[in-house]
């Protein structure tokens, strides 16, 4: 218990007195994210918070792990330097997907085959429990990437992405110190008192963004924990078994992970590639609907818990029953706010015509009505 205090309180009070520094220095060196047609702020704001988030991390976690207890912990340190200066040079230089791609791979790569980060068993999903070793190579690097892409697709407002993965580092963070897995729990929780400093600052309207320095940081993190949680909860020997632990760990990243797929489906649907801009984004939606940077952030969060009580509940039921109720919910949620959304732009562009000219077009073509009938 010790350590898991030591842990959160010391990379918060990293993270807390760094930002104020990093916000200076961003500013004396014009290291800004400049507004854009696609971006929904409309000032600069430095985006170098991941500096912050990963002192805090880094120096807690080195810290406050047990020493020895998990071997494969230096190679999670190792990816996580990894993926730390990939951010850091999209944040200050701009990088192009393909190359960022090729580091994600990398530091996949090491989580895999040097820090046992894999996943061997569906647990039931589809009928499928034990999975072959190069498909299970294939499947944990789709899932590694994929999730670690899913946390900087979704930092599109204010205080989501860290708001989310202040609630998945917490669950992942008590389940693994209730089981006895002390050195993922340090990480959940120092990774969550990192997060917690950074909120601070990035709340509406916020001071500095975590840029992808910080985005990818959490993505990667939250893809050793998944796989860890999976792993653990759903051996036949665990200390605190869960039925269907797939399924609990896609509902914990199922803001993210399923934003993350739609998008990826839609933008390859329409050939194009899976990590080109757009606006297609659900904080997109709810910002197109009116609502706050707050409220879009606060909705994110109760629909997380929402999902995360309904698989819990249902984990008796099984794996493939209780993804394809979750996908089913996501699905008419975005649905409706996609409805919504097109019923609001209607309006909007209604209302934009003023009435004077409503009259003026509906003379004229009352005009060419009557000519056409004299005719």
């Amino acid at each position: 218990m010790d350590n898991i205090l030591l842990s959160t309180a010391l990379s918060f009070i990293i993270t807390f007195f760094s930002i104020p520094v990093i916000i200076q220095v961003a500013k004396a060196k014009k290291l800004f994210d400049e507004p854009d047609e696609r971006k929904v702020h409309k000032t600069v704001i430095p985006t170098l918070g991941g500096l912050g988030i990963f002192a805090g991390y880094i120096v807690a976690s080195l810290l406050c792990t047990p020493a020895g207890v998990v071997p494969q912990f230096q190679y999670f340190v190792a990816a996580a330097i990894v993926i730390f200066f990939l951010g850091l040079k999209d944040d200050v230089m701009i990088l192009s997907a393909s190359k960022k791609f090729v580091g994600q791979l990398i530091a996949a790569g090491i989580l895999i085959k040097f820090g046992g980060v894999s996943i061997n068993n569906m647990h039931g999903f589809l009928g499928i429990y034990e999975i072959p070793y190069y498909a299970s190579v294939v499947f944990s690097f789709l899932t590694i990437i994929v999730i670690t892409n899913s946390f900087n697709l979704i930092d599109g407002v204010d205080g989501l992405a860290g708001s989310l993965g202040l609630i998945t580092t917490l669950i992942f963070g008590s389940y693994f110190f209730y089981a006895g897995q002390m050195t993922y729990g340090v990480m959940s929780f120092s990774l969550a008192g990192a997060i917690i400093g950074f909120l601070i600052y990035n709340f509406s309207p916020a001071k500095i963004f975590m840029g992808d320095t910080g985005s990818l940081l959490l993505g990667l993190i939250n893809s050793i924990l998944v796989i860890k949680f999976i792993n653990i909860a759903g051996a036949a020997d665990a200390v605190i078994p869960i039925h269907a632990s797939p399924a609990i760990g896609f509902a914990i990243l199922m803001i993210p992970l399923f934003d993350t797929l739609r998008v990826f489906g839609l933008r390859i649907l329409d050939r194009r590639s899976p990590f080109s801009p757009d606006r297609i984004h659900i904080h997109h939606f709810l910002l197109d609907l009116g609502f706050s940077h707050k409220k879009i952030t606060l909705s994110c969060v109760l629909a997380t818990l929402g999902f995360i009580s309904i698989a819990y509940l249902m984990r008796h039921l099984g794996t493939t029953i209780i993804i394809g109720t979750l996908l089913f919910i996501g699905l008419s949620l975005i649905g409706i706010v996609y409805y919504l959304r097109q019923k609001s732009s209607k309006s909007a562009i209604i209302k934009s015509v003023s009435e004077p000219e409503f009259i003026k077009s509906h003379k004229v073509l009352s005009l060419a009505t009557e000519t056409a009938e004299v005719e």
